[in-house]
């Protein structure tokens, strides 16, 4: 069965935001590009893991805050439990609520990194973070272009957590960890 347009959109955006994030992550480990030393203490490694989460919160804030100026400016403003939302405030209900899974699984992953991973390896996480910042800010911009305009942005948020995790799973079962 032939792919529809939106089909290949989304499937070009998912691919390119792939080998993004396989390359940024074999960049972090590989290159280690923040010099991050083999015996980094336990404190460092949670500094670099909550300066890579601000950035991650300062967008659900910006999701949280379009959402409700919206609702503050319009007939929406008594929200969705007490009548029908309008399109907009659906809309950006929809960014807030996908915004919230991709920071959650992200803060889950970019956390375990940081605690179990070799501290040589600690480059991946704000280079994660910086690819979770500019896909969320493409997310946001094209958002209204269908899949296909939000697949890069999709791509570059959830890929490197799930590559990371995938990565997480098997250093575990191999190290002994």
């Amino acid at each position: 069965m032939p792919l529809s347009s939106k089909q290949q959109g989304v499937l070009s955006g998912m691919l390119l935001g792939g080998a993004i994030s396989i390359t940024m992550i074999l960049v972090g480990c590989l290159l280690n590009p923040f010099a991050f030393t083999a015996e980094l203490p336990w404190f460092d490694r949670l500094q670099v893991l909550f300066n890579s989460l601000l950035p991650l919160g300062v967008l659900l804030v910006a999701a949280i805050g379009r959402q409700a100026k919206h609702r503050f400016q319009s007939a929406d403003i008594d929200g969705g439990g007490l009548h029908q939302d309008s399109p907009r405030t659906v809309l950006l209900q929809s960014l807030v609520q996908n915004t919230l899974e991709q920071t959650t699984l992200a803060v889950v992953v970019y956390a375990a990194w940081a605690v179990l991973m070799p501290s040589a390896w600690l480059s991946v996480v704000p280079l994660a973070a910086t690819s979770f910042s500019v896909g969320r800010i493409l997310f946001f911009a094209r958002y209204q272009k269908g899949a296909p305009g939000r697949s890069l942005g999709f791509a570059l948020t959830f890929y490197p957590s799930v590559i990371m995790l995938l990565c997480l799973i098997t250093h575990q079962l191999f190290s002994g960890g």
